[in-house]
């Protein structure tokens, strides 16, 4: 690893960094402006969007800096072959997206959303800092401090289990379920997102891969910590939200401990379990198919409990959850062979690999709003396209993306010095361009339905469904990966990733056109035109969660 630069060496990369850092300040200074208005609205909004905004933006900072960094960790620190650090990435992002099932239901049913946030900012905070022992870089055969390795990722995911459905849920919460602000609040929520990711890897990403893996990941856990004060400091603009559906019953005693402190101690199992699990990358695929199978059971079990549109609304949702694992094992190719495609058959110009990572935050913060606007103004002009119709034209888009990237690499590469074919990095922009549009199409318009069309007590569960499916595309994403490692030594190579990169496309292109066809009967399905704030319908919901929660 290299030594802090003096000024005047700066090339672009570090120039991208300190910018970084004064638009992170200046966001920072605008965010506390607003939220110390005496107004209960700010632009139109609850200020209580703009503290979830600011407290995601941390923890998306400490997650994308460290995720940016994760597998050339793997790689040049712990020296895992490609395929093995491929598998471990996909393991490990694909917990991260499981666990929020159990987050979910637990805040469904007990703790309430905003104190499983608080808990799983905790875990967060020291699953990053964690990251920052690094060991002596032997190697994952000689390095006994590679088990710390594995607990900060168990503390990552278990965090991120408590932490990554239950906020979105309490964005939703702020609003009526017909009011019309709903798709922009999220699309707003989705730049807070990824004005962190942006920043988290030019800042901290960028001090890892050029300074120290140590200070990278240190400086992500400091992140953190901002996200887990900026919450609990901002706890009254939630307007009484994401409470606990019975506190009495988070005080009753269980052998001994109140309930609340005996499901924070269920937490910490869960980490010391992950721990073990992380380890066996291959097991995660077979207990992603038996539980996403036991949640969908369990998830159509409680949908005949409903009324025939309430139920119905549900196989929509189920309909958008089944569409996840295609698109994110493409999307979630970016942190795992496009970032080492990128750092060996692309002409970088000298930019860091991890600089690139950035770019689909970057373009999502610039574009987030336009699209924002532009579907608040297609609404008034009754032109919007339906949910499952614009989750189409994300996934097409996402196809295109490797289309195009195959197609330019296979006609515009020019052979370095060493004889090895670089591809103009043009390509790598429009690559991230395509899926930014597609993930803008698909990701918070998928968020903000499944808030909508969920019944109350409901909420937290499908949302960690919605989740679920996201997992699937990780553990995807990471299998696709390995198999590009057809290489000696498990490298992989870059014949290997463009044939599987052209197959991805064709598949997603075609399934994205399809998903556009059926669009107009999943939309019935949603039941958009009797869909109401009936004060009836959420307290019958409030007593089925009683009801649930005694039995």
């Amino acid at each position: 690893m290299g030594e802090l630069k003096d000024i005047a060496l700066w090339n672009y990369a570090d120039w991208a960094a300190l910018i970084a850092s004064v638009t992170l300040a200046g966001f920072l200074v605008a965010g506390a402006f607003a939220l110390t208005r005496p107004q209960e609205e700010v632009m139109g909004h609850p200020k209580g969007l703009y503290m979830l905004f600011f407290a995601e933006m941390w923890e998306r900072f400490s997650y994308y800096g460290m995720r940016a960094l994760l597998i050339l960790y793997l790689v040049k620190h712990w020296l895992y072959s490609d395929g093995s650090a491929n598998l471990i990435y996909g393991a490990y992002t694909s917990l991260v997206y499981i666990t929020p099932v159990l987050g979910g239901w637990l805040a469904d049913k007990y703790l309430g959303q905003r104190k499983a946030v608080a808990f799983g900012a905790i875990l967060l905070t020291l699953g990053h800092f964690f990251m920052a022992f690094e060991g002596d870089g032997s190697g994952f055969d000689n390095d006994p401090t590679l088990n710390v390795f594995w607990l900060a990722l168990a503390l990552i995911i278990v965090g991120s289990g408590f932490l990554k459905a239950n906020i979105s849920v309490l964005v939703g919460q702020l609003y009526s379920r017909t009011d019309t602000r709903r798709d922009g609040a999220y699309t707003i929520f989705y730049v807070g997102i990824n004005l962190g990711a942006a920043t988290g890897v030019l800042i901290a990403a960028y001090l890892g891969e050029t300074v120290s893996w140590a200070l990278g990941f240190g400086l992500a856990g400091f992140g953190m910590l901002l996200g887990l004060v900026v919450f609990i400091l901002g706890k009254n603009l939630l307007r009484g939200n994401g409470e606990p559906p019975v506190p009495a019953k988070l005080k009753q005693k269980v052998a001994g401990l109140n309930l609340e402190w005996l499901l924070y101690g269920v937490g910490f199992a869960g980490v010391a379990l992950i721990w073990v699990l992380i380890q066996y990358q291959e097991a995660v695929g077979g207990i992603l198919l038996i539980s996403g199978i036991a949640l969908l059971g369990y998830v159509l079990y409680e949908s005949f409990k409903l009324d025939k549109e309430a139920r119905e609304r549900v196989y929509a949702m189920i309909f958008f959850i089944l569409l996840m694992p295609l698109f994110w094992g493409l999307f979630e190719q970016a942190g795992g062979s496009m970032n080492l495609f990128t750092d060996r058959y692309v002409d970088r110009g000298g930019v860091p690999t991890t600089f690139f990572q950035s770019v689909n935050a970057i373009y999502i913060v610039l574009l987030g709003p336009i699209f924002a606007i532009m579907w608040q103004w297609m609404a008034r002009s009754g032109i919007e396209p339906s949910t499952p119709a614009k989750m189409g034209l994300g996934i097409a888009q996402m196809g295109l993306a490797f289309i195009v990237t195959v197609w330019g690499a296979e006609n515009f590469s020019n052979a370095n010095d060493a004889g090895v074919l670089l591809t103009p990095v043009l390509f790598i922009f429009i690559f991230y361009l395509l899926s930014t549009t597609g993930e803008l199409c698909l990701s918070p318009v998928g968020l903000s339905a499944i808030n909508r069309l969920s019944m109350k007590h409901m909420a937290s569960l499908m949302m960690a469904a919605f989740f679920f499916g996201t997992a699937g595309g990780n553990f995807v994403a990471g299998a696709m990966g390995a198999l590009m490692g057809q290489g000696e030594g498990g490298e992989m190579t870059r014949d290997a990733a463009l044939e599987i990169y052209w197959a991805m496309g064709l598949v997603a292109t075609g399934v994205g056109i399809l998903v556009c066809i059926v669009s107009p009967l999943v939309k019935r399905l949603m039941h958009l035109d009797t869909l109401a704030d009936d004060v009836e319908d959420e307290t019958m919901e409030d007593a089925s969660v009683v009801t649930a929660t005694n039995a």
